[in-house]
């Protein structure tokens, strides 16, 4: 999705960024998404996990019986 935006788009996104949020918030506003982020990828690896622990029980279930 990101890769067809190209360097024009991206300069033009944080040209606006700047005048909408001012060099002063740009900052907070990364930081915070970047730390959203990580907890987003933290959670869905977590989800991940879980579902293959689960497929791993009962695959070993159910070459058990």
């Amino acid at each position: 999705m990101l890769s067809s935006i190209g360097v024009p788009g991206l300069i033009l996104i944080l040209i606006i960024a700047l005048v909408v949020f001012g060099p002063s918030k740009l900052p907070e506003i990364g930081k915070a998404f970047g730390s959203s982020l990580k907890e987003f990828k933290k959670a869905t690896g977590d989800i991940m996990s879980d579902d293959d622990n689960q497929n791993q029980k009962v695959e070993s279930k159910n070459k058990n019986e």
